[in-house]
């Protein structure tokens, strides 16, 4: 990786800190980073929304199942991002085997309840390494910050699930007086407007929150390079003998 092409300014951080600055990274590049996505999430929400003749659980619980998919393109555009690289979806196409194919097995099965998914999915995705040298490098990469990640990773699961209930907690008030029913025959009936504004709250949710919890996990994950590769230093170093 080249270290002075990092458009960012590197400096050991407190993990929580590191956290507040992906969310900045995606905020910044929010609009090419959902033009180059858009297609990824589309897919999972055509999965998510056959699988309603089935009922609205199996729906939501495919769409939230299926997020580690979306993470992997949302992170090729961030680590392009933090080089000043603009991303379209054509690039995300062009790098389709690395970003689309390549880990998914892992990343939806053994790897899907990870307390640490998106701190460790740079690992997994952009260093290429496999079997015991890719379990070592997260043993290394977590070090002293598991109980930070998982920090992380719960307070954005709980901002998640506070705005899909209150997107959803709205449709009884949309709802006909004549038609409206507990929450529990909402979760179970299917075919009906709310079966899919259920799911919509639940897809937006994801769409607002997901982009901002993997920016966090990826710039922790610079942040703890930064502490064992002392990245800082070789950035001054090269700017200072680049003037």
């Amino acid at each position: 990786m080249k270290v002075d092409a990092i458009r960012l300014d590197l400096r050991p951080r407190p993990m929580f800190e590191a956290a507040d600055l992906g969310v900045r990274i995606v905020s910044a590049d929010l609009r090419s980073l959902w033009a180059s996505c858009a297609p990824a999430y589309a897919a999972v929400l055509l999965i998510a929304i056959a699988m309603l003749p089935l009922g609205i659980a199996w729906s939501i619980v495919a769409l939230l199942w299926l997020k580690p998919w979306l993470d992997r393109s949302i992170l090729f555009v961030l680590a392009r991002a933090v080089f000043g690289e603009e991303t379209r979806f054509v690039d995300v196409w062009a790098a389709r085997r690395a970003v689309a194919r390549q880990g998914v097995f892992g990343a939806l099965t053994i790897r899907r309840l990870s307390p640490w998914r998106s701190y460790v999915q740079p690992v997994l995705q952009l260093e290429g390494q496999t079997g015991k040298a890719r379990r070592e490098r997260i043993a290394r990469i977590l070090g002293p910050h598991r109980a930070v990640a998982l920090a992380m990773q719960t307070a954005f699961a709980t901002i998640e699930s506070a705005l899909a209930l209150g997107l959803a907690a709205l449709i009884p008030w949309l709802t006909p007086t004549e038609q409206r029913s507990s929450w529990l025959e909402l979760l179970a009936a299917s075919g009906s407007w709310t079966s899919w504004a259920l799911v919509a709250c639940f897809a937006v949710a994801v769409a607002v929150v997901e982009p901002f919890f993997v920016g966090a996990g990826f710039a922790m994950y610079l942040n703890r390079r930064v502490e064992l590769e002392a990245w800082d230093i070789e950035q001054e170093f090269r700017l200072a003998f680049a003037r």
